[in-house]
């Protein structure tokens, strides 16, 4: 049961696409050739299919099924600075310079992504609202507090923190030990933006084929032959595989290097406008520092959107419905004063994780690859997707990120049979924290 007044119908589908008008299906035929196969229609693919159609490039994006169908539609909307890995731990593994270059890359992704929405107007609800990491433990905000040291020693960063004595003004919980505030993220509508980089990418005069599954890439000569689930085939001067987290069987040692993890979000009904307040007076994007994480963040109509790891696994629709419960109770555990608020969407979408916790963009066995975002996917995604098609142009790209070592995982091909072991493991390790 969802709601202590009782049981309620739960669209088990993205809340974003409440009110959002379905987009007209592509229906273009195949072309016999084509200069770019893009397959993935995401922020990755889509970023890349515009900047390569602007350069001239005949573009064909092949989608399986609807455009931004993976997590492109499925994500919280949160615009974070930063990596998966915090800036001491990138300083302690990098040494400061080699630091500043890949988490600028961050900060870097984020204006590139402004200036793509402003370019090309997508009314996306992108607003620079600012993010909450919120310590799970006295030693989580120690860690936080360290984590601002470095940040302005080192990447001249100002982010300030508050210790749970005054979190209030931030966050209306008593769950937490503190918070880090960083005024720099943002949040913006899912949906919204990726429907309008695809009409952004087709106004440069890429082609998007929905419903088309990419089956097979072969290399004949100094071309590639995409198979597809329709009529026929492509030739193409390149391929970009840019599925991410679904990125399958169809490139098996891109299979190797990527861990899909389900990722589970929950909206409520829409709350008052001064209970909506209390819970996130800056109506900031936030995260906690849990193994087991929690994400969360208010909606334009107020519901508050709560998501986390629910189950480390992958995702299938009775994980969804089971995770439903789960994020239910962490929410209330969080925000106690929200007993009583009803549940109305559940959805999950898989997350693509890296061994190293990096993002990647490069080229493996001829084919062009970017991938791997590790929960921070909405900016890098899209500037992963340029830096991929500049790769494709031969342009030079100052990314940090381009042809970093993409080593595969040990014992794995693709199904990812170690994910409860790893879950019982973080389980543990929040437990003992």
């Amino acid at each position: 049961m969802l709601s202590a007044r009782g049981p309620i119908p739960l669209h088990e589908s993205p809340f974003w696409f409440e009110n959002v008008p379905d987009s007209a299906p592509s229906s273009s035929p195949l072309p016999d050739r084509a200069d770019v196969v893009v397959v993935g229609a995401g922020y990755t693919g889509l970023a890349a299919a515009r900047e390569l159609a602007r350069a001239g490039a005949s573009v064909a994006v092949l989608e399986e099924e609807t455009v931004g169908y993976g997590a492109s539609s499925r994500n919280g909307g949160q615009v974070l600075t930063g990596l998966k890995l915090g800036a001491g731990e990138l300083v302690e593994a990098f040494g400061r310079q080699r630091a500043r270059e890949l988490y600028g890359a961050s900060i870097e992704a984020i204006e590139r992504l402004e200036r793509l929405i402003a370019d090309e107007r997508i009314d996306c609800e992108y607003a620079r609202s600012g993010h909450i990491e919120a310590a799970f433990t006295p030693a989580h905000f120690r860690a936080l507090e360290r984590e601002q040291e470095v940040l302005a020693a080192v990447f001249d960063r100002e982010v300030h923190v508050i210790p749970r004595a005054g979190q209030r003004s931030e966050l209306g919980s008593d769950f937490y030990h503190g918070v880090l505030v960083d005024d720099r993220s943002g949040g913006l509508h899912p949906v919204k933006y990726v429907r309008g980089l695809a009409a952004a990418a087709t106004r440069a005069g890429a082609k998007v084929h929905e419903r088309t599954r990419a089956t097979a890439i072969e290399r004949r000569g100094t071309l590639f032959a995409v198979s597809t689930g329709r009529t026929g085939r492509i030739d193409a001067g390149a391929v970009l595989v840019a599925t991410n987290a679904y990125t399958g069987r169809l490139v098996p040692a891109l299979a190797r290097r990527v861990v899909p993890i389900a990722s589970s979000i929950i909206a409520t009904e829409p709350l008052a406008s001064d209970r909506a307040a209390s819970v996130l007076p800056g109506r900031r994007m936030a995260f906690d520092t849990k193994n087991f994480v929690y994400y969360f963040r208010l909606s334009a109509d107020n519901r508050l959107l709560f998501g986390g790891r629910a189950e480390f696994r992958r995702s299938t629709p009775a994980a969804t419905r089971r995770s439903a419960e789960i994020l239910r109770r962490g929410m209330v555990e969080v925000f106690p004063e929200l007993a009583d608020v009803r549940v109305e969407y559940v959805w999950s979408g898989n997350v693509a994780f890296t061994r190293d916790f990096f993002p990647h963009v490069g080229r493996l066995d001829g084919v062009h690859y970017a991938m791997g975002y590790c929960g921070h996917g909405v900016a890098l995604a899209t500037r992963f997707g340029m830096a991929a098609a500049n790769l494709i142009l031969g342009r030079d790209d100052p990314m940090p990120f381009v042809n970093l070592p993409f080593r595969p995982f040990p014992l794995y091909n693709g199904t990812p049979w170690f994910l409860p072991l790893a879950g019982a493991w973080y389980t543990l390790l929040d437990w003992v924290a």
